[in-house]
């Protein structure tokens, strides 16, 4: 019987265990790195057919690192062809742990009090999300809490802190535990991100004023 092929491996995934920068950016650069560049492509093509602007596809570099190996990575999309960091963006990336598909504000944002006050006026656009979608406050840890565990006080006080702290984020999204993510096939992981990224796009048009 014909072996199953899965868009995501364990060795995927195992990247993030590789001991040293320089080993670790090998094994991401020629095993993670091509399928954030097909991804791009693909997704960039797929958001931009939303009519919200052009998108574009920024694959992580690491390139500020001299030490300290990378602990995820991810692809961008955001309608700028560089840094895409100020702006509401989305991303498909992983952690050794999971497989990520979210849309992030983060702490570079100029626009964090009028995104929190969009927001919580529409805060139907994040409750009415499936309750197994995550959010959280800071994209560089891997912990989060679904939207059914959070409630809407939760998501409110991810809000407050948006605005008032000045290195507080607003992710939410989806995770995928890596034992499931590396069952999937090319065409069920990409169903999978295009159901995401579509279900977020409400969430998307309410943070840059377009609701």
């Amino acid at each position: 019987m014909a072996t199953k092929t899965t868009y995501w491996t364990p060795d995927d995934f195992n990247v993030f265990t590789i001991e040293g920068l320089e080993h670790r950016m090998t094994a991401l650069q020629t095993r993670i790195q091509p399928k954030f560049s097909e991804l791009g492509q693909y997704f960039a093509s797929h958001l931009s057919s939303y009519g919200k602007g052009e998108f574009f596809p920024h694959v992580a570099k690491h390139a500020r690192r001299t030490v300290n190996p990378p602990k995820d990575s991810w692809v961008a999309f955001a309608p700028v062809k560089r840094g895409y960091k100020a702006l509401p963006h989305f991303q498909i990336g992983l952690w050794n742990t999971h497989l990520f598909i979210i849309l992030a504000v983060i702490y570079e944002n100029p626009d964090k009090k009028g995104i929190t006050e969009r927001l919580q006026a529409n805060m139907n656009v994040l409750t009415s999300l499936p309750p197994t979608y995550i959010v959280s406050g800071d994209h560089m840890k891997p912990e989060a809490q679904t939207i059914k565990e959070a409630g809407e006080a939760g998501i409110e006080g991810l809000l407050e802190r948006l605005q008032s702290v000045k290195k507080a984020e607003f992710i939410v999204g989806r995770h995928v535990p890596r034992d499931e993510a590396v069952t999937l096939s090319k065409e069920a992981f990409m169903e999978l991100a295009q159901q995401t990224m579509d279900a977020l796009l409400p969430v998307y048009d309410v943070i840059i004023g377009g609701h």
